[in-house]
């Protein structure tokens, strides 16, 4: 870049003695507030209308949310019919409270209190600038000044609300000094300590201070810093709710609200997938699945995201990023090898130890519980390594290869992928999967059999096997005799041609639950003659037949290797 950073005046951070936040832990969920339909909905660039808003509303009111700011009424008559739709309509539940912006301005705080008539509970959030570039580059105030506009606001209401709070409306008040994060931390004290005296507020009736973000433009531990610093100093701070606002011009929205939580903020303002002016507002989503990641019950219902992200882009208009977290197409995906390697063995650590915990690499929390259990979660291209062609095999079509066979079907996959230059979908791994060992049906192939069994008086089974092949163009006979259906077959066929394969491993497993259920035979030969190992697959309803399939095809896999050389 060219030199021009000098032109920028550098943060000046909160001196504290003794921080406590650095200790902390966040161990339960704050309040939560959506600011969707107000600030998220001001920075669209085309404004939801009723409709999109209603929908929008009772899907926050479904995830659990019961605190929703619904716009700013005195702006516009769509805000204000938006406001009387959802009042008069019915549509707000008794245990949602909806909350309503306006700036400290007179007029405006009359228009919004007949905006909120009839309504049950409400949060009035009124708010004036206070940072020191503001003071000084648009109103040209001391902080005396704008000190005023907001307690004479905060006369104002409290004044209209008297006849509303006597006829049972649950109303509180928020107040924000905007841009909080600008304003020197000894007369934000100042200003919001004038505010709770003038709203007469209690440790009973708590007023909520809200300490917005409004522009990122520190670190969040420093942010941390001015927060605690601030709590400590307000003298009436068992009167106050202490709410944080956080916006992400430094991409720091989620660790700001964070270490605020940590500082001593009880409450969040946030939005869906972090929409809002500028680079947003902080994501209430990765706020709360990142506590549920850490065994912390957010208070929230995350576990159909896709739903929720199908509202969220439908109504908005704004795409859900793919790499968005929780909520993006691929952050349950895994291209590179290692990674699927990882999760592969994860898996397998799962089923087999019966573990009551979630311990499976790079993927920080279950699909499954944000309702993507049917995502996939390993995708095949030229990154990936052995381990995650043999995972789409087991979790989308049910074959559990044997381990010491996932290099070799790995390989197949690769040199598609290196082939076709771009990640292949399962289907065309299945596709690679059938044509290469299940149809592997020439030159051998079993047109007849039949197995005689019988048991002797130790209880040891004899087998006797007799069976019409092919090869090529030529029919014959073959039996033999073992310990078992496979051993019998084996010794059946080695006069003919084949003497020259050793039986290496075996394994089987079904493939569909019931009485129809498919079985999958996985054999693994040695041609004595070159060294080379085969796998073979076979599939059959039967469970004696798979087995010789799979044998046939490991010795047409090597006839075919030979004769391709």
């Amino acid at each position: 870049m060219k030199p021009g950073f000098e032109k920028y005046i550098p943060f000046t951070p909160q001196k504290i003695i003794g921080r406590t936040w650095p200790d902390k832990v966040i161990g339960k969920a704050p309040v939560w507030c959506s600011v969707d339909l107000r600030d998220g909905n001001q920075a669209l660039v085309d404004p939801m209308n009723l409709q999109e808003k209603l929908e929008y509303f009772h899907t926050l009111v479904e995830i659990g949310i019961k605190e929703i700011e619904i716009g700013f009424p005195s702006a516009s008559e769509t805000e204000y019919e938006i406001c009387r739709e959802l009042i008069e309509g019915g549509h707000i539940p008794d245990d949602v409270t909806i909350q309503v912006l306006v700036q400290a301005r007179e007029h405006l705080i009359k228009k919004t209190f007949e905006a909120i008539k009839g309504a049950k509970n409400v949060i009035l959030h009124f708010y004036n600038s206070t940072s020191t570039l503001q003071r000084k580059v648009v109103f040209h105030m001391e902080t005396e000044g704008i000190t005023k506009i907001a307690t004479d606001a905060a006369d104002l209401i409290y004044e209209m609300s008297r006849p509303l709070i006597a006829e049972g409306m649950n109303l509180r008040f928020e107040y924000s000094p905007e841009s909080f994060m600008g304003t020197e931390m000894d007369y934000a004290v100042e200003i919001c300590q004038a505010v709770i005296e003038h709203l007469h507020a209690t440790p009973e009736n708590k007023v909520i201070l809200n300490l917005p973000t409004t522009v990122e433009n520190c670190m969040p531990n420093q942010f941390a810093d001015m927060l605690e610093y601030f709590c400590k100093k307000l003298p009436d701070r068992k009167s106050a709710i202490i709410s944080l606002h956080p916006h992400n011009d430094r991409g720091c929205g989620v660790a700001t609200a964070e270490l605020g939580l940590l500082a001593g903020a009880e409450r969040v303002e946030a939005t869906l997938f972090g929409n809002g002016e500028r680079t947003g507002n902080v994501d209430i989503v990765t706020l709360a699945m990142n506590m549920f990641t850490q065994g912390v019950d957010p208070e929230l219902n995350f576990s159909n995201i896709n739903k929720i992200k199908e509202m969220f882009e439908r109504c908005t208009k704004m795409p859900v990023g793919d790499r968005q977290p929780y909520a993006g197409k691929l952050v349950f995906t895994a291209f590179s090898g290692s990674h699927q390697d990882a999760i592969n063995k994860g898996t397998q650590y799962m089923k087999e130890s019966g573990t009551e915990y979630w311990e499976i690499p790079y993927l920080p929390i279950d699909p499954a519980d944000v309702g993507r259990e049917y995502e996939p979660v390993i995708r095949i291209n030229s990154q990936s390594g052995k381990g995650g062609a043999a995972y789409i095999m087991e979790h989308n079509f049910g074959f559990d290869l044997p381990k010491t066979m996932h290099p070799e079907f790995g390989s197949i996959v690769q040199k598609e992928t290196d082939l076709v230059g771009k990640e292949i979908a399962p289907e065309r791994i299945r596709e690679l999967f059938d044509k290469e060992y299940i149809d592997a049906k020439e030159p051998y192939k079993l047109l007849k059999h039949a197995f005689q069994e019988s048991i002797d008086e130790q209880g040891h089974s004899h087998v006797t096997f007799w069976g019409t092949l092919q090869h090529t163009d030529t029919i014959f006979k073959v039996s033999g005799e073992g310990n078992g259906p496979i051993d019998a077959f084996f010794n059946a066929i080695k006069d003919e041609k084949m003497s020259h394969f050793t039986f290496l491993d075996y394994a089987s497993h079904a493939i569909t639950d019931g009485s129809d259920s498919q079985g999958v035979a996985y054999i693994l030969l040695e041609d004595q003659r070159t060294g080379k190992k085969y796998w073979g697959v076979g599939l059959s309803h039967n469970i004696n037949l798979a087995p010789l399939r799979g044998i046939l095809s490991a010795i047409n896999r090597a006839w075919i290797d030979r004769h391709q050389q």
